[in-house]
């Protein structure tokens, strides 16, 4: 599991075998649930297509005021979003960025 973002309860995140889904997309999970991460999924995301932004909600458990604060931090992160789905897809570890206010 590549772990990308921290936003207040949430945890924005890929998965290696995702490298071959053809959209790329976040899963995001709330923080301290007990379950494993993939079980606990509260909303995918897809974050492009044909390697252009776009943004849209696959599925979602969250309100719609999660919903949007996570889709903004998406969007603004976007770039660094992409740059490291590339690491996680490599193999390669990346720095998680934390973010506390919506």
């Amino acid at each position: 599991m590549g772990k990308l973002i921290y936003f207040l309860c949430f945890i924005l995140s890929v998965f290696p075998a995702d490298a071959n889904e053809n959209r790329r997309h976040i899963h995001v999970t709330r923080k301290g649930d007990k379950k494993n991460h993939r079980g606990n999924t509260v909303a995918k995301i897809w974050i492009e297509e044909n390697g252009k932004k776009k943004i849209e909600v696959c599925w979602s458990e969250l309100n719609a005021k999660d919903e949007s604060a996570i889709i903004d931090v998406i969007d603004k992160n976007w770039d660094a979003i992409n740059e490291m789905i590339n690491k996680v897809f490599a193999g390669e570890s990346v720095d998680i960025i934390k973010i506390r206010k919506k």
